[in-house]
């Protein structure tokens, strides 16, 4: 009696594993189905206007596009102007945001216990919870007013506000799970504080902050409401950061708010989707291959 209440039991608890496995599988199949579309919707659409000339001419205006799509042609132009804007704008802010994220990371895991580091680690998860729309206004009052002008330097100001808490957490908690026994030999063959932090921790912990790093890109890149407000955008190729400037996820919106120019919003599309992706899996690599 007591041999076939186990083997009931045993069935029982093997049932509900199969059961629970497939409503596993059922619950990711329902949430990659959003995702799948999406993709599928901006590839069908956007690839045949992905080419030479629409990576490296600047965006039509209106008047070009109204001619083309009257006379049944594909609308000329592109988004150059587009990407040499975000670039530049992800360039100069990551060049300021890496430095003083990582410093900072860094800090807030010596001192955790400090209240001035727990005060900076509350306003750091507060400043990543922000809208970027808040970001966008602040940033407005802040440079945009005072310069009496929009400018490229405005949106990576910015940007650097929307990286800095990814690249300080990332930091931080990368610090926290390297073995202490490791700053300790550093400290005991000699060397001081401050170069065993940068030039043995720092080193070993390069694969997790380096994607961290790169997660912080791929998350501000996409970023519309704070370039509206900061950058303001260009129809032209720029490289003067201190003049009004576009970005691709800028361009999106202007295509979707001029129907002569609507049918180049899959191009622009597919264009971010494509570097945001590419970041992904660049930074999933290095993770993998500098495991700590």
């Amino acid at each position: 009696m007591e041999m076939k209440t186990t083997d009931n039991k045993l069935a029982f608890r093997i049932l509900k594993n199969r059961l629970l496995y497939i409503t596993v599988c059922v619950l990711s199949a329902m949430t990659a189905i959003p995702l799948v579309a999406i993709l599928g919707e901006v590839l069908v659409k956007g690839w045949d206007q992905l080419g030479w000339s629409f990576l490296t001419e600047a965006t039509p205006n209106a008047y070009k596009a109204m001619e083309a799509m009257a006379s049944g042609e594909s609308v000329p132009g592109g988004i150059a102007n587009g990407i040499i804007g975000t670039f530049l704008m992800l360039a100069l802010a990551a060049v300021v945001a890496i430095p003083v994220g990582i410093l900072c990371g860094i800090c807030l895991s010596e001192y955790r216990h400090n209240w001035f580091a727990k005060t900076v680690s509350y306003l750091t998860d507060l400043l990543q919870g922000t809208p970027s729309i808040i970001i966008g206004i602040i940033t407005y009052i802040w440079i945009v007013v005072p310069t009496k002008g929009y400018s490229a330097y405005a949106g990576s100001v910015a940007l650097f506000i929307m990286m800095l808490p990814l690249i300080i957490r990332s930091t931080e908690e990368t610090m926290k799970i390297l073995p202490a026994t490791l700053k300790e030999a550093g400290l005991g063959l000699g060397g001081n504080y401050w170069r065993v932090m940068l030039k043995v921790m720092l080193p070993a912990s390069f694969g997790s902050i380096f994607t961290g790093i790169l997660l912080a890109i791929s998350r501000v890149v996409g970023e519309t409401a704070p370039l509206m407000f900061t950058t303001l955008g260009s129809a032209v190729i720029s490289w003067n950061m201190s003049k009004p400037m576009s970005a691709v996820p800028l361009l999106i919106w202007e295509f979707f708010n001029d129907p002569n120019l609507q049918s180049l919003i899959w191009g622009a599309s597919l264009f971010l989707l494509t570097f945001v992706l590419c970041l992904n899996l660049i930074a999933k690599r290095i993770a993998k291959k500098w495991k700590i």
